[in-house]
């Protein structure tokens, strides 16, 4: 038999005589289709369905060979299951026989008949625990059948339910689910299709309702208001005929000028010509008068500005044209501030450059040692790099040509025109993610209703880059450009360019598998091999195949894009070469004990040292990053003026939108500006003016250990790739420097290469879940690029399955297509689910919207530590942590969603507004699933028992020497901040556990042993819920040793 290469080159060589061509797609397809085929004359049925091939003499023998060479995997029957295919056709058997009334050797042989059926069925292999109870009902029904009456026979259909066995009610339940699971998910599909035609209906949202607002007017409104529109018709009609009249005025004076100047008039004529000058001036006065009030009317209101009174300077103001929230209130504070200062002095004094010393001490001071330097592709020029004040007077035009993207513009549309995947490698801030949209909805792929997605894998990423986009394109946000993450959707209806983060792609699956309404897929930071990311390479790669018309784009900023080609069958590079200055690295002599505090200490003395020029600090999470912001801006008050002012801006997920804006915005001239990030700001962002590059040279990784079922985000070391894109920032405007807190030798030896793809660090729940609703079945074989360990996919597979989301023969039930549905864990989607059962579904939405914030809803200020934890003591209810939330979340509301409410108890108001938002979206979507909203009414064990139902996997019961977990045996400890820390219940559930001094249960309640038999039978046995030592022991009185002689 033939290799499988072998065989394909066979196909290709024969459809050469057969077709006249060869292609490998087709050669696939027919090795496929013969697979496929349990017969020849199958096989050619179906080459002759595609009514593409003549199938008559050569072509016809030629599908003959292809099937008799294609390998095919034997059928072999399981000897269970054939046993099982035997008892089953007896017993078919059996019940074709027609009764007799008085033969006794009839009922023998029925008799005998029937108990070896019996003893057949009791030898099958069930999937499930056998019932006993139902095994001899129906023992006792076939003997009862044999024994019976011609008279009292019934029908065959009649007597089926009665003999019914396990596995064919197994059976017949699975197909009834799965007939439920498609008409739920057709249901889903109408009302998106039904609520998307009403909102191309109403094309204009804002015209649609005002139409509606004068159809509903009555006719004496409609009569009263005929006044006032004549009024005002009148008033713009007057104003208009001013206008034209004193056109046509100045116009005939200045022909009767030209015409008659030399010329000797009558009286009347110079009467007459005196006159219409003396109109003329009187209207021009009238008209400047009416100016000059509107001029003082506007003055009027206008908070004097530092610069009153002093020559007007030709400047571009670009920022008061801006209408950025909270403008206005900034420029009046600016204002404000400037009156208030005094200077002295001239003003047209040369500036004199302030000398600062070192304001540190001596052993706190960090020593640097440059060891190397990444070669740029411009040289480093005496001239400075242009001002804030310069680049926001270049047009916008300007900075798209002087983009390195743009001399490629015609290039690149011409490759993307030619192939249908094409893969992009490009520096950081090359104008991958901004221009090549752009390019392409100029070059019309966004006609006849299409529309272009560019993933991001961060939501800031998304929203900072849709804003940018629309300024260029002089569009509002929101329009023909948009952005779409979790629980914020900033597009409607005309939106055509939707930036988005990968995980609203891999959503938009579930309502349209063949994304048809796109016609250009682009994923952007490709290299960084997100979760999604890598999902969505092999759901892409498949589409593509389906869809020839769609281009598919992958941009990526490192030289990793080789293996992206070689994944998408030898896709084309296209490279466009990056604008970076040199940059100098430096090392630390020896490593830091504690890199935060060295961090801070190096921006100050970067500061206070180095030339003018902006500074980027990269660390790992919110915690680090407001703790540095914190420690910067305390130093920099008790330094006070011996320093330059320094303006410390952070930049992470969870920071408001008008904040993380802000570090976009230019440095005020003798300042600098410090912008403390994640590492978003490696590859996703964009900043002007960074000269300096801070790396302490640790990140955040999430990892899994798939055996535990501990899911834990550390701190670890980063790659040299990120660090070199780390250091690669700094080059960007101008010569620059990176400052590395770790040794050179570190940096050679103790450094990956390249970062652990999060696909083979993290757990597969929720991915499982969506590629099972996508109908992909067999994900041992789904086509990854680096596929995820076999355990972890297992492991999340046999959790879906205890979690009622897939059946036996792993296929998705209708509870786990609704759980996919919600875009959240799928314990949490099952809690949501079970809380219809419980009636109480108001107070499951709000903990899974708290659960989702949960680390960052209390807060303790280093002054105020003793008052917060009273006031988180405050909240505390019996039963646990999930109680607690529920209860703060609460009060909350009733407070009227107040922010004076979260300063008084300690509670950080924009976590408890992002929990809104979740909550808000839930709710929106327990519509969709057909989940009714009800309430407890205060009856906590429903709540309690509805989280059991989604959380019974995560279970720990107290033991002699602690918690255990009931199924893996680990030792865990409850976390201090628990308000069961103290009590130590027999019995407990938890959300989540993490490992960081210890393994840690977060979020724990209170639950009884019994629950998790009623919620989930099938997972836990009695025996294992047994108290050993609630068992009482047997009461005898001890004897003394004299007693026992």
């Amino acid at each position: 038999m033939a290799t499988p290469a072998g065989l394909e080159r066979w196909v290709q060589e024969e459809l050469h005589s057969v077709l006249g061509l060869s292609e490998r797609h087709v050669a696939q397809f027919l090795i496929g289709t013969a697979q496929r085929c349990a017969s020849a004359e199958e096989f050619v049925q179906r080459l002759r369905d595609t009514e593409t091939l003549d199938l008559g003499g050569p072509a016809r023998d030629f599908a003959l060979r292809l099937w008799s060479k294609v390998p095919r995997k034997a059928v072999v029957e399981k000897p269970a299951r054939a046993a099982e295919r035997e008892a089953r056709a007896l017993l078919e058997k059996n019940r074709s026989y027609k009764l007799l009334e008085d033969s006794e050797s009839g009922e023998e042989a029925v008799g005998r008949d029937a108990s070896s059926l019996q003893k057949k069925r009791k030898r099958r292999k069930h999937l499930r625990k056998k019932h006993h109870e139902e095994e001899e009902e129906e023992a006792e029904e076939v003997s009862e059948a044999g024994k019976g009456k011609t008279g009292d026979s019934k029908s065959p259909t009649e007597e089926k339910p009665a003999s019914e066995d396990e596995w064919e009610r197994t059976e017949r339940e699975r197909l009834q689910d799965l007939e439920e699971r498609d008409a739920f998910a057709e249901r889903v599909r109408q009302r998106d299709k039904d609520r998307t035609r009403n909102v191309l209906e109403r094309s204009d949202k804002k015209a649609y309702e005002e139409a509606q607002k004068r159809l509903k007017m009555a006719e004496e409104d409609r009569k009263a208001m005929v006044p006032e529109l004549r009024k005002k018709s009148r008033r713009e009609y007057l104003a208009k005929r001013e206008r034209e009249k004193l056109e046509d005025l100045e116009a005939e004076l200045a022909d009767e000028e030209v015409l008659f100047g030399d010329v000797e008039l009558s009286r009347h004529e110079r009467r007459e010509l005196k006159y219409k000058r003396r109109v003329r001036d009187l209207a021009r006065e009238y008209r400047a008068a009416g100016e000059q009030e509107k001029l003082e009317a506007t003055n009027r209101y206008h908070m004097p500005k530092e610069t009153r009174g002093q020559p007007a300077r030709a400047v571009d103001i670009v920022e008061e044209e801006s209408g950025a929230p909270g403008e206005e209130q900034r420029r009046w504070e600016e204002a404000r501030l400037g009156a208030a200062s005094l200077k002295f002095g001239a003003r047209d004094a040369a500036a004199q450059e302030p000398k600062y010393q070192l304001v540190l001490e001596e052993d706190e001071a960090i020593e640097f040692v440059r060891a190397a330097q990444l070669q740029g592709d411009e040289e480093p020029s005496s001239v400075p790099p242009p001002s804030a004040q310069a680049q926001q007077k270049e047009s916008i035009q300007a900075v798209r040509r002087s983009l390195p993207v743009f001399p490629f513009r015609e290039e690149l549309l011409t490759a993307i025109a030619n192939h249908q995947v094409l893969i992009i490698e490009g520096e950081t801030g090359s104008g991958k993610t901004t221009q090549i949209p752009q390019y392409l909805f100029e070059e019309g792929y966004t006609k006849k209703g299409m529309k272009i997605a560019c993933t991001q894998p961060r939501r800031v990423a998304a929203m900072s880059v849709a804003a940018r986009v629309a300024r260029e394109m002089g569009v509002k946000l929101g329009n023909e450009v948009g952005y779409s993450i979790r629980f914020e959707d900033c597009t409607s209806e005309r939106t055509v360019l939707r930036y988005m983060t990968d995980g609203m792609l891999l959503r938009e699956f579930l309502s349209e598998p063949d994304l048809a309404s796109y016609s250009v897929v682009m994923v952007d930071e490709a290299h960084e091999r997100t979760l999604h990311t890598d999902i969505l390479f092999g759901l892409i790669k498949d589409v593509a195949r389906f869809r020839p018309e769609l281009k598919v784009l992958v941009a990526s900023a490192t030289l990793d894009t080789a293996r992206f080609s070689t994944f998408f069958d030898d896709a084309p590079i296209f490279r466009i070469p990056g604008r970076r200055f040199p940059v100098d690295i430096f090392y630390t002599k020896a490593p830091e004990a504690d890199y935060l505090e060295a961090c801070v200490v190096s921006v100050l003395q970067i500061h206070v040292t180095q030339p003018p020029g902006d500074i980027l600090v990269f660390l790992t999470g919110q915690e680090e990053i407001e703790a540095a912001c914190e420690m910067l801006q305390d130093r920099c008050r008790r330094l006070g003026s011996k320093i330059r002012e320094l303006l410390v801006l952070p930049i992470y997920a969870n920071l408001p939108s008008d904040m993380q804006a802000r570090i976009f915005q230019p440095t005020p001239p003798g300042a600098r500006k410090v912008v403390v990030a994640t590492n978003i700001a490696e590859t996703s962002l964009t900043i002007e003016g960074i000269i300096y590059v801070l790396d302490p040279g640790f990140c955040k990784q999430k990892s899994y250990n798939p055996r535990t079922g501990m899911e834990s985000l550390t701190v670890t070391p980063c790659s040299k790739a990120s660090a070199n894109q780390r250091a690669g920032r700094a080059g960007r405007v101008a010569a620059g420097k990176c400052f590395r807190l770790y040794t050179a030798w570190a940096y050679q030896h103790e450094l990956e290469e390249t970062t652990v793809p999060e696909i083979q660090r993290t757990s597969l729940g929720n991915v499982v879940l969506l590629l099972k609703s996508l109908g992909i079945h067999d994900l041992m074989h789904f086509d990854f690029l680096d596929p995820p360990p076999y355990e972890t996919l297992l492991l999340a597979l046999e959790q879906l399955y205890a979690l009622g989301a897939l059946n036996h023969l792993g296929e998705l039930t209708t509870s786990g297509r609704k759980m996919a549905e919600l875009p959240v864990d799928p314990m949490l989607s099952k809690m949501i689910l079970a809380s219809e059962k419980y009636s109480c579904s108001e107070e499951i939405l709000t903990v899974a919207a708290m659960l989702s914030v949960n680390n960052s809803i209390f807060y303790r200020p280093k002054d105020k530590v003793v008052h917060a934890d009273n006031a988180r003591v405050n909240f505390f209810l019996p039963g646990g942590d999930h109680l607690v939330l529920l209860n703060v979340y609460t009060q909350w509301a009733e407070s009227g969603y107040s922010s004076q409410w979260c300063y008084e108890n300690f509670v950080q108001f924009r976590s408890m507004r992002r929990a809104r938002d979740v909550r808000e979206q839930l709710e929106g979507l327990l519509e969709r699933v057909e989940v009714g909203l009800t309430s407890c009414q205060g009856d906590y064990i429903r709540v309690r028992k509805a989280i059991t139902s989604g959380y019974f996997y995560h279970t720990a019961r107290l033991t002699r020497s602690g918690y255990r977990t009931v199924k893996q045996q680990q030792t865990v400890f409850i976390h201090p901040n628990s308000s069961l820390f103290e009590q130590q219940p027999r019995w407990l559930l938890y959300h989540e556990l993490v490992l960081t001094t210890k393994e840690f249960m977060r979020q724990v309640l209170e639950i009884e042993s019994s629950w998790l038999l009623e919620v989930a039978p099938h997972y836990y046995k009695a025996k294992e819920l047994e108290d050993p030592h609630a068992k009482k022991m047997p009461k005898k009185v001890g004897k003394t040793r004299e007693e026992l002689g």
